[in-house]
């Protein structure tokens, strides 16, 4: 359902659908400053996703040596309590 613009006759408001009112704005546009002219102009977006994949592959390896070293500490503690069993 649509609803048209109508004009009330007691004042100067405008009773429109929401979406309309949002699609009839237009974007305001501003150039880019400081650091998003930096970003934007030498392709950057490939630097923070590297930097967000080395960031994951670091948190990987810590967790996967993190697991090797509790199992290791696990099976010494089990032939701690099977020794003298």
């Amino acid at each position: 359902m649509i609803l048209e613009p109508t004009i009330l006759q007691d004042s100067t408001a405008v009773s429109t659908a929401y979406d309309s009112v949002w699609a009839g704005q237009s974007v305001p546009t501003q150039a880019p400053t400081g650091i998003e002219s930096v970003m934007l102009a030498h392709d950057k977006l490939f630097v923070v996703l590297s930097v967000a994949l080395i960031i994951w592959f670091g948190l990987m390896f810590v967790t996967l040596r993190t697991d090797r070293h509790l199992e290791k500490v696990e099976r010494s503690l089990e032939s701690n309590i099977s020794d003298t069993d």
